[in-house]
């Protein structure tokens, strides 16, 4: 069943089925790989809310969570500027940081969080991403998790808007061609 938000419309595309498929498995290779540790996750906001809401729910290793703002978005495209909105206000040094994206594109955003968290001194940076759309990512930055690969098509649902709407959407839809 397609949707409109705004003036556009969108089709079904990734079930809630396979969004907590993707999710249980990142949780789970990530408390594999890092059992011995009591990492930081970082929430990129505000897409990344419900991936972390469900991640949350099935990473049962102690951990502790966090979230930073940042934003790159107007409409359906990057402005490849990413600038920061809310920050972290805890010292990090010396402790493993998982960022945890809802999506990587460009990889602006992936690039800018890890300057950032280089400068605090993490043990170890790692990203786990939902959905990684390869076509259009242009970084040298290794992503460690990857839940989904999709096209690079613009979706939204679970999290991920259009001009503010569809955050709400349980499952993912991508603009109709």
């Amino acid at each position: 069943m397609e949707i409109k938000l705004h003036d556009k419309y969108f089709v079904p595309f990734i079930s809630a089925q396979e969004l907590d498929f993707a999710i249980q498995n990142m949780a789970k290779q990530i408390e594999d790989d890092f059992a011995e540790e009591i990492p930081v996750f970082v929430g990129v906001l505000n897409g990344a809310f419900m991936v972390v809401s469900d991640f949350m729910k099935h990473y049962t290793a102690p951990c502790e969570v966090s979230f930073i703002k940042m934003a790159s978005y107007e409409g359906t495209s990057s402005t490849n500027e990413v600038k920061q909105l809310i920050g972290i206000n805890q010292d990090l040094t010396g402790r493993t940081v998982i960022i945890i994206e809802d999506i990587v594109d460009t990889g602006n955003t992936v690039e800018e969080l890890k300057e950032l968290f280089k400068k605090q001194g993490v043990k170890h940076f790692k990203i786990a991403t939902l959905f990684f759309k390869p076509e259009a990512y242009k970084k040298d930055i290794k992503l460690d998790y990857i839940g989904i690969r999709i096209p690079n098509k613009f979706i939204v649902g679970f999290g991920l808007d259009y001009d503010g709407l569809g955050r709400n959407l349980p499952e993912v839809y991508q603009l109709k061609d």
